[in-house]
């Protein structure tokens, strides 16, 4: 019994009966239709690798990350090697203490401790010597100096190349602290700031 239908009538070959299979090998392509071709792979031809230079292409660190790392590094490396040829602070901090007290009274030039401030500290302090220079010509008072024993002195390394320092100076009337932050800037130390107390 053969059906027969219209959308049969649209096919590009005629079909097949029921019940039947269709023959093997290239006479199963249908008419009309091309077959695919296979190309032969030679041994010494590798195939093509993907592009790394696409989305997730590279695995691991990029070139800034290992820059940023090395750099990070040198600078720790240098900073602990300066650490390791900087003085011992202590004989610094004490002259520095001493010296400050005598240019607030007037009895020092501040240009000789210029070398060991930073800038900051030396307009802050060359600030407090001209108030204390109006003050005593207000009052017409000279500008003895002044007698200061070294009492305590105290020193803390909060991290590498910076030491802040605490010194005590004891006068006849009254007794000042002196609170001083060095920084190592190549071999040697420079104050950063100074307040007195």
């Amino acid at each position: 019994m053969t059906i027969s239908t219209t959308a049969e009538s649209n096919l590009p070959f005629p079909p097949l009966p029921l019940g039947a299979h269709p023959p093997a090998g290239n006479d199963a392509t249908a008419p009309g239709v091309t077959p695919p071709s296979l190309r032969a792979v030679p041994r010494d031809e590798s195939p093509e690798e993907p592009d790394d230079a696409g989305d997730g292409g590279s695995v691991g660190p990029s070139a800034d990350t290992a820059t940023d790392t090395a750099t990070a590094t040198a600078t720790a490396t240098a900073t602990l090697a300066a650490a390791a040829v900087l003085p011992d602070p202590r004989p610094l901090v004490t002259n520095l203490a001493r010296c400050v007290i005598e240019i607030l009274a007037g009895a020092r030039d501040i240009e000789q401790i210029a070398r060991w401030v930073s800038d900051e500290v030396y307009r802050h302090l060359l600030k407090r010597c001209v108030l204390a220079t109006r003050a005593r010509s207000a009052r017409s008072a000279s500008a003895p100096r002044p007698t200061f024993s070294v009492g305590a002195v105290r020193l803390t390394e909060p991290d590498a190349g910076v030491v802040e320092a605490v010194v005590v100076m004891h006068g006849r009337a009254r007794s000042r602290a002196v609170a001083i932050r060095l920084e190592a800037m190549g071999a040697r130390w420079r104050a950063t700031a100074i307040h007195v107390l």
